[in-house]
This record gives C-alpha cells, structure tokens and sequence, in this order.
C-alpha cells in the first residue's frame, strides 16, 4: 500500500526526497487520549486548508512514543474525526509501523558525518548547563551543552544528535558549494522563515536548542527526525498545526535541507487556552471532545479559527462547505503585512 494518495516518486522515495507536487497537508495526531477542542481546532484547520486549496487530506498517527500511548486512543481519534465529517482521503499510517524509513534516514546522517552518538544521561547534562551557568526557565528549552559533540570520552553511547551547532556554522560554505535551495534564510546563525498566519519568524536555532536528539536512549526515533522523515514521504507540501509547534520549525527546516528534502509552508494556528493561560492539552488535564452535538464542537473550533459564523439551521457538511469558501485567502494575508523581519535574539 502507498504511504499516501500523494505519494513522491518511487526514485524521490528512496532518497527521501519528494518532487513538486500538488497541494497536500496532513493532521498528525499522538494517540496519547482522545481528541480535546485544542486538537479539533487543528484537525479543522488542516483539513480547511487542504480543501480550500483543491488539495489532499491525509492523517497521520504519531504514535512513536509507545509508552505515552493509550490503547485504542488511534481508533477512537479517527472515529471523532468521522464524526466532524473530517474523512481523510487516503487510508491512515501509523508511525510505529515506519520504524525502517527512520533508520536508514538516521544512516544517511551518520554517513555524512550529521549525526553523532552521545553519552549523556539527565544527570550530565544538568552538570554541563550548572558548569555553564544556564538556568532553567519555566516552558524555555534548555540547548545542549555540546558535552559530546566531540568523543564519548569514554562514555557508552546513548543516543543520537543532530550536528546543529556545526552545521549552522558551516552554512555559507554549503550554500557556496551548490547544497539544495533552502525554504528559508540563514544568516549569521539567524534562521528566518514565513509562516502563513504569524507572518516572518526568527530563531538562533544554536542559542535556542542546539544539537538536537535524533534517536533516544531508549531505542525510540524522536519526533524532530519522524515528522521530516515522514513529511517527505507522505509528500506533504503544507504543514497546519498549532502555534505551540512554531519553535520546532527551525531545526526541522534545517533537519529537511540536511536529508535533501523539501520545506512545506508552515501555518500555525491559534491555541486554545484554559483560563490560566495554559494552553489546553492532555498533560493539562483536557478533556475528551464532547461530541454529542459535532457541530456544536466544530463551531466552537471554528470560532478560536476567527471563521464566521453560520446561518443555522444548518448541517456539518453545509457548515464545513462554508467555511473552506472562507478560508481562501483568510490565512494568507499575513505574508503581506510585513516588510521584514522581526529582530533575531
């Protein structure tokens, strides 16, 4: 069975890399719990972007973190989907069963000197970032220390790093050198990159993550390395998902022009928040979407979605209809209300 009803070709799939290709988006959810309304409003983007744009629908389950799943959650999660009337169109793929393309996408790293095995436990890390002064802040993202971006020192190795650090900084010698186009520019460790609602974004993707995990201690490929892997495969051209995911964006670009991938455009989408401002999720005590009216729940992610609302008495499938006639250029706008970029910090 194909990956998708947009597949690249059989030649772009064995090197992970996809051709251009017509619209394609996916919704990609972790079946760690049912859906909650956070995650409609992400299923409802997605699939009106694709329709909006005459593309394809695809769904993904993230499932690559066996021991946070729950058992039928999959199931379940594309049941609710069902019954929003939000049907993708190809059958699903689960990336517990994708365990090959992550392996020989982690190989293709290591032979060029990518990727590199790295010893470290909590333990030492929280001693490289006291040795050099980094706090932990509440919700920010602690880089790594770089303790084995050069040997074990006699360490066994635990896990898999990206070379970030290093292929930042060598990055005008690989422009110059003829490397694939980026989706995104690059300059002086600044990483800068459109996203379709939130308009230009900036991150130092060295200062901010640093070389990233690409397969855990624990046998288990990270999600960084899954979704760009899986993106190129599936041929995904554009990514909808929640603002929360913004700052996974940089070091995913940067992931993709490594594996000679493409870069879908990005648009994030609004969150749905509890009253003390946290956003609304599973760890967070979210419960399950209450779907005994759906399209009471669809207005509801429709309204965070900033969609108008809908003549009633109406049906699912007349209200989804009026909403991707919305959406055409609802989501576009933000590319042209600004004229540079923010300051990169």
């Amino acid at each position: 069975m194909p990956d998708s009803a947009c597949p690249p070709s059989a030649a772009a799939a064995a090197s992970l890399s996809a051709t251009a290709a017509p619209y394609c988006g996916r919704f990609a959810p972790s079946p760690t719990g049912p859906l909650h309304a956070g995650s409609l409003v992400a299923a409802l983007a997605s699939w009106l972007d694709a329709r909006a744009h005459g593309g394809t629908w695809l769904v993904r389950i993230e499932d690559i973190d066996p021991p946070r799943c729950q058992p039928g959650a999959d199931q379940y999660i594309l049941q609710q989907l069902a019954q929003c009337g939000l049907h993708p169109d190809a059958p699903p793929v689960w990336q517990s069963q994708r365990q090959a393309h992550y392996a020989a996408a982690l190989e293709q790293l290591r032979h060029s000197d990518l990727a590199y095995p790295c010893g470290c436990g909590r333990r030492d890390l929280e001693a490289a970032w006291a040795a050099q002064g980094v706090v932990h802040v509440r919700h920010v993202e602690r880089p790594y220390p770089g303790t084995c971006r050069h040997g074990l020192h006699g360490k066994p190795a635990r896990s898999w790093r990206f070379r970030l650090d290093e292929y930042v900084r060598d990055w005008p010698a690989r422009q110059a050198a003829g490397a694939t186009p980026a989706g995104f520019v690059l300059e002086d460790g600044c990483l800068q990159w459109q996203d379709r609602r939130l308009g230009p974004q900036t991150q130092r993707p060295v200062e901010a993550v640093g070389d990233f995990i690409l397969q855990r201690a624990d046998g288990l490929y990270a999600y960084q390395l899954a979704v760009v892997v899986d993106d190129a495969l599936q041929g995904i051209t554009h990514v909808v998902r929640g603002e929360d995911l913004t700052d996974n964006t940089p070091r995913q670009m940067l992931l993709q022009h490594a594996l000679g991938v493409p870069t879908p455009a990005y648009l994030h989408t609004p969150l749905v928040l509890m009253p003390d401002g946290e956003k609304l999720s599973k760890q967070h005590g979210a419960t399950p979407l209450d779907l005994s009216d759906p399209l009471f729940a669809l207005y509801q992610a429709a309204s965070v979605l900033g969609l108008p609302p809908v003549e009633s008495p109406a049906t699912i499938p007349d209200a989804l209809h009026t909403w991707v006639l919305n959406w055409q250029g609802f989501y576009n706008a933000a590319r042209d209300r600004y004229s540079s970029y923010p300051r990169c910090t």
